[in-house]
């Protein structure tokens, strides 16, 4: 006569299920996590109906549970598996999981930002938070900000609503601060910093103060009517023309580029200054120099002069 071992039916119904599971999920549009989480608990209910159906189908007056530990070791690993995508799928961190694999990368355009300047503003300053920018001077009377954010996301959604949610304007006196903030991110190990390429246009008759945060930085004067200072910014582009009234000076940089003869070198290369910094200190001017670009704590200072 057949012995019926407790744990062979169970498993080869486990299979099945997980199986029709599996089949029926790519139809119906299910995950993986969605059908080990509504698939799993049915592992109890098949082991549960096999030891019912043995004692009562049994002929023997004191039946006795024979089991298949090997059959119930694999139910019991398909169970544990359910059991922790359940677990995982309550503490969002399935979820999080989900919404990494479903990411790609995609650029948005930058919320339109514009600040009605008047005569009471002299002074424009600018603080960065590590995004690649664009300074050029306009004769509009308004600052503005555009451009682009590249990040990844597992949806169409633009992540920034309006312009409050990437830069912050507020008057002092007769000083204008603006303060470019960082992407939303959540933190956590899935997540990545997105990419922005902003440009910012300042009035070319305000005094402007740069701050920046070891970033990247393009400044293009054009009609410059007033000073522009710089600070703490990496990687520092200033592109003029041949023929503007401008002196360029940097402080303290490591590199200093641009066409040979453009730069006046102050000391030689790698010297130490006075307060026991080093770095070269370099001179460009144009014309009469009569406005002044002036650039401190730059790691690498580039030229590009425009005929």
């Amino acid at each position: 006569m057949r012995t019926w071992r407790v744990g062979t039916f169970s498993m080869g119904a486990s299979l099945v299920f997980l199986g029709v599971f599996l089949f029926f999920s790519k139809f119906l549009g299910l995950n993986l996590v969605q059908v080990m989480t509504a698939w799993w608990p049915l592992l109890l209910v098949v082991l549960g109906i096999e030891i019912l159906l043995y004692l009562i189908l049994s002929r023997q007056e004191k039946p006795v549970l024979k089991y298949d530990f090997l059959s119930i070791l694999f139910v019991g690993l398909l169970g544990t598996a359910g059991i922790a995508f359940a677990i995982l799928s309550t503490t969002g961190i399935m979820g999080k999981v989900e919404e990494v694999m479903a990411r790609e990368e995609r650029s948005f355009d930058l919320p339109a930002f514009s600040y009605q300047m008047d005569d009471s503003i002299k002074r424009v300053v600018v603080r960065t938070v590590g995004y690649d920018m664009t300074i050029e001077s306009t004769k509009e009377k308004e600052v503005s900000m555009f451009g682009t954010y590249r990040v990844q996301t597992a949806n169409k959604a633009k992540l920034l609503k309006s312009a409050d949610d990437m830069i912050a304007a507020n008057k002092k006196g007769d000083t204008l601060y603006l303060n470019v903030k960082s992407l939303p991110n959540e933190m956590g190990p899935f997540d990545s910093r997105g990419i922005v390429a902003a440009t910012i246009l300042v009035p070319n008759d305000v005094l402007l103060e740069v701050l920046g945060s070891d970033n990247s930085l393009t400044l293009k004067p054009r009609t410059l009517a007033n000073d522009w200072n710089v600070e703490s910014v990496s990687s520092v582009v200033v592109n003029v023309a041949a023929n503007s009234n401008l002196k360029v000076a940097a402080a303290g940089a490591q590199d200093v580029r641009g066409k040979e003869g453009e730069w006046k070198f102050a000391k030689k290369p790698n010297a130490n200054d006075g307060d026991g910094s080093s770095g070269k200190n370099a001179v460009y001017q144009s014309g009469e120099g009569k406005y002044h670009i002036n650039i401190a704590n730059g790691y690498n200072v580039s030229l590009i002069t425009n005929k």
